[in-house]
């Protein structure tokens, strides 16, 4: 299953573009009827700008309104669609963790930490005959986690720095891809214990977006989500075992990571090495240290 956003990228944003070049003319009219105080060059602008407009906004509108919430099933594609290629991002692993991070280096989540693989795809069946194998950068891109009572998390600061301390590489979302590749990022979130029926919202961060038809981050427009307790309750088959040294099996509730690669893509062939690791008893750094040493000379 895939969705896409917008639909008929070519179509809305030529439009969008139209839109504003003839907002533009519209101003110079007004403009231009204000220098030479004339009444009817002053109307007939000010007439042109609100028609336009008012027209934009209330096909924006009404196809917002036409829109439906979409949720992804775990092997589902999210589609941004280019002029003339489009990139693809699929959730292809979870995982969960009271604590990330080396065993004596431990970051506490403030509930639990959740811990979602994503996959970014330059899809090359999607590209126009005259492109080429030029590299694409993607645009700029907001990731939000929301719980069944709309409430949104972003990535956690701390979560992110703790699971780098482990060692293990996650390519950014903007770096840039040929046709055909692809990589995976790791996103970490610290959400209540309580919060239920996770949903991954990958969308674009580009304010211009608000003003395209059909664009899931256009005024009143539905969102396009990835089912994140879906894919933890998908049975785990054939999994690798974690990263040597750290202790994750016993407490990760479900994974699912990504395998093989395609190419140019430095995908990592593990299962995400998170980590709910043994803590000392004693609880201050004095103690902690001096648990370490008695560890080193035994």
């Amino acid at each position: 299953m895939s969705a896409s956003t917008p639909h008929f990228a070519p179509v809305v944003v030529l439009l969008f573009l139209g839109t504003v070049f003839l907002l533009g003319i519209g101003l110079l009219v007004l403009f231009y009827g204000t220098l030479r105080r004339s009444a009817f060059i002053l109307k007939l602008g000010a007439g042109t700008v609100a028609t336009i407009a008012a027209g934009y906004f209330l096909l924006l509108s009404g196809v917002s309104l036409a829109s439906s919430e979409e949720i992804l099933p775990p092997d589902g594609k999210k589609y941004f669609c280019e002029i003339d290629c489009h990139i693809a991002y699929s959730l292809v692993g979870v995982e969960t963790a009271s604590a990330l991070g080396p065993e004596m280096q431990q970051t506490l989540a403030k509930g639990r930490f959740v811990i979602l693989r994503l996959k970014t795809w330059f899809d090359e069946r999607t590209i126009s005959a005259h492109r080429g194998n030029g590299p694409l950068t993607p645009n700029r891109r907001r990731v939000l986690l929301v719980d069944g009572t709309g409430q949104s998390y972003a990535p956690s600061a701390e979560g992110q720095a703790a699971f780098a301390r482990l060692g293990q590489s996650s390519t950014p979302l903007s770096r840039a891809l040929r046709p055909g590749e692809s990589y995976t990022t790791d996103l970490v979130f610290d959400v209540p214990n309580d919060a239920r029926r996770l949903r991954l919202l990958v969308t674009e961060d580009d304010p211009e977006t608000r003003l395209v038809i059909g664009h899931e981050n256009s005024f009143l427009h539905q969102k396009i989500y990835f089912d994140v307790d879906a894919l933890e309750r998908k049975p785990d088959r054939q999994s690798e075992p974690v990263a040597k040294g750290i202790d994750a099996g016993r407490h990760s509730r479900s994974a699912r990571a990504a395998r093989g690669t395609t190419a140019g893509s430095p995908v990592c062939q593990t299962r995400l090495p998170l980590v709910r690791a043994r803590v000392p008893k004693c609880a201050d750094e004095e103690c902690i240290r001096r648990s370490g040493r008695l560890a080193l000379r035994g």
